[in-house]
């Protein structure tokens, strides 16, 4: 007998039929920051994530405050947009393990060996020495607590003002270039008891800021937020992403995120971006391992290579 769980409020075909979802931590100043990340639905109802070294904040946010959230509302290359959208809000572990091999998340690889065909590339030998970093990783486990399903992305579309200049005479707000590229963003922010929300929307540019419309089943409450854009073909290629950081204000016009920063961490997605990035990848790397005094573990190249391994065909009959 099957044991009933939070996730079994969701249309669970439709989220296991999601290529990324954005989960959002909470940063070390409280900010919810969100990102694109492939996730993996296990039997028990607990969600896995995975996070390679270099790239790790997400997983010692998690470490410092376990409360997360997911929002899957970007179906490309599921082949059921349109999709409702679906907020999945817990707690989330992540231990100080690095995993070298798919040991307890062959199913989590294999996936995304399907879904990715052109990271089974990273195997090759003669791209191993640059794309080790990619398979030292970290599991995180997310324990679901509650569940929201939304209407459609596509409910969002068009939309008068969304994600594009500002007004004319007006200062170019952080983050407008980016935002430009969209018709929608995802907003990370806070409840009131400070666990992070998320919902898609669409920011119109205002001298106050980022007019956000946040849904009525949304809790979000004033204080630090963030907004994220990004993109990948229906084969997780040609990736793209920022995040808008900031501050959700009520004005007299509604829901206005203030920005601040704005994050690139693969660049404009530009060929020259490719170098700096793989320079990152290594010097986070080689950070995680230093400040813990470890060696880098070596790579199982052998068991990723046979999950990788497309399967075989059945003999028609």
């Amino acid at each position: 007998m099957t044991t009933p769980t939070v996730l079994d409020s969701a249309p669970l075909d439709v989220l296991d039929a999601y290529r990324t979802c954005e989960l959002a931590t909470l940063g070390r100043d409280g900010t919810p920051l969100a990102w694109p990340t492939a996730v993996a639905r296990r039997a028990d109802g607990t969600l896995l994530v995975t996070t390679s070294l270099a790239f790790a904040q997400k997983a010692l946010n998690v470490r410092r405050d376990g409360r997360v959230g997911l929002l899957f509302s970007d179906p490309t290359g599921s082949g059921l947009d349109p999709a409702p959208q679906i907020f999945v809000g817990g707690r989330a572990e992540c231990p100080d393990r690095i995993m070298a091999g798919p040991q307890g998340a062959e199913e989590y690889w294999r996936m995304l060996f399907e879904r990715q065909p052109h990271s089974r590339a990273y195997l090759s030998f003669p791209l191993r020495p640059l794309m080790h970093w990619y398979y030292l990783r970290l599991l995180i486990t997310v324990v679901p607590e509650q569940v929201i399903v939304r209407p459609p992305r596509a409910a969002l579309l068009p939309g008068p003002g969304a994600a594009g200049p500002p007004p004319t005479g007006t200062v170019e707000l952080p983050g407008a270039a980016q935002l430009a590229g969209f018709p929608t963003a995802v907003l990370a922010a806070r409840d009131a008891s400070g666990a992070p929300v998320l919902a898609r929307t669409r920011p119109a540019p205002t001298p106050e800021g980022y007019l956000v419309e946040v849904p009525s089943d949304c809790a979000a409450a004033p204080g630090p937020a963030s907004l994220l854009v990004h993109r990948h073909d229906d084969r997780l290629n040609h990736m793209y992403n920022a995040l808008v950081r900031g501050e959700l204000r009520r004005t007299d016009r509604g829901w206005a995120l203030v920005p601040s920063t704005v994050v690139e961490p693969m660049g404009s997605g530009a060929a020259r971006d490719a170098l700096r990035v793989l320079r990152h990848t290594k010097r986070s790397t080689d950070r995680y391992l230093e400040r813990r005094g470890l060696r880098r573990p070596k790579v199982q190249w052998d068991r990723f290579r046979a999950l990788a391994a497309p399967a075989p065909q059945q003999e028609r009959t």
